[in-house]
Formats: structure tokens, sequence, C-alpha cells
């Protein structure tokens, strides 16, 4: 028997004030059964599906791309490491400098997750603000690993500004790899490797799906 001692969870609460990308409707979330009327309570839920703390695949920006339900389970639950980005300034890119900080453990980890400490603006204006992005030195070194996702605390891989969508097509185009978007509490995982898993919602022929992302140490 596996005992668990610590155990975060690194996603945001999705409710009617959870923070969206510009231009999508926040989510809804309404009682349609209650216990005075029916004898129990039921919630019809509306939302986009990159909403709150979710994963993009390589769908969410190619048509031919992998969806979410097309990538097998061992795809989103190994082990991870932090890369420690609270000391880069808004509008500045994280480097090499801060990956080679994490240590060696970098090289053998399954999924990068930036910590910009950028979570403590959610439900704020300043989350939709000039958060730290990474280079394409970064981006490059992603790609020529093994990696089987990357996880940042903000609203996006791509400045919101970007139209492009750069850094997304760039991870996207040759490789099946999750992003994850919105993560929280990644301040709380400290140093070196931990068990990570962030299962999405099964949809059909996913672009993008809510997840509970989770840490945990045995």
């Amino acid at each position: 028997m596996v005992t668990v001692r610590k155990i975060i969870d690194l996603s945001h609460t999705i409710a009617k004030t959870t923070p969206v990308f510009p231009g999508s409707e926040k989510p809804q979330l309404a009682t349609v059964a209650s216990y005075e009327k029916d004898g129990y309570r039921e919630t019809l839920i509306r939302m986009y599906s990159h909403t709150g703390t979710h994963i993009d695949p390589p769908a969410h920006v190619y048509e031919k791309g992998l969806t979410l339900d097309a990538l097998p389970l061992t795809q989103f639950i190994g082990q991870a490491i932090v890369i420690d980005c609270r000391h880069v300034k808004p509008g500045e890119l994280i480097t090499m400098k801060e990956v080679n900080e994490a240590g060696e453990e970098v090289e053998s980890a399954d999924f990068l997750l930036f910590n910009t400490g950028w979570d403590k603006f959610w439900g704020a204006e300043e989350y939709f603000g000039n958060y730290p992005c990474i280079d394409d030195e970064v981006l490059d070194f992603i790609l020529q690993g093994k990696y089987k996702g990357i996880g940042f605390d903000v609203m996006g891989i791509d400045p919101i500004s970007d139209v492009s969508l750069h850094r997304h097509k760039k991870l996207f185009k040759n490789k099946e790899i999750i992003n994850i978007e919105n993560l929280a509490n990644l301040d709380q995982c400290g140093g070196g490797l931990f068990n990570f898993s962030c299962f999405p919602l099964k949809l059909e022929n996913a672009d993008g799906a809510p997840t509970r992302a989770v840490a945990w140490w045995e």
C-alpha cells in the first residue's frame, strides 16, 4: 500500500468569477434542480474548453494535431520539477539560467513547471498583465528533451498580446506534448522531483480541457 505523506492542489477552482482569456465567456454555473423543489441539487455547467487550470494538446493550434482524448493516460502522470522564475520581472523572458538553476533533475523530469509567482494575481486585473514567458532557447531545450508536458502559472505560454501564438505553434508542430496553463501553488512544491498528475476531463475530440493538477510525495 502506497502512503501519500503530502499532497498539494495545483489547480484553481472554477467559479463564475474565474478569469478567462480576453474575448471568452466566463463560466456559467446555473442551478437547474434544487433541494426545495426537486429533493436534490444539480448544476448546469457552461464554459470554454480552456477555462481555469487547463491543458492544451497539439489540436489546440493544428487541425490535424492530436486531441487530448487521443493521448494515452500515461501522458498525464509522472515526475515533475518546478523551475523558479519568481525573480523574473514582468515583460522579461525566462531563460536557460532559470532552468539550469533547478539542477540536474531537470533532465530526468517528465514535466517542467514554471513558477513565476503570477498566481497571486488570480482574480485581479493584473493577471492579464505582461507576465514572463520562456524564450526560444528554453523552448528549443524542451523540444529536444523527452518531456510529457510543461506548465505555467500564467494565462498562456505566449503573451496575451501575441495573436500569432508563436510558442504554441512551435511547441506543438512536431511534438506529442501537453501544455498546462493557469497552475497554482507551485511555490509550495519546493525543489527536486515530485509525483505529478494532470488528468483532463475526457471530452471527445478535445482541443483542450480543464484539469485537476496535483503534486504529491510518498
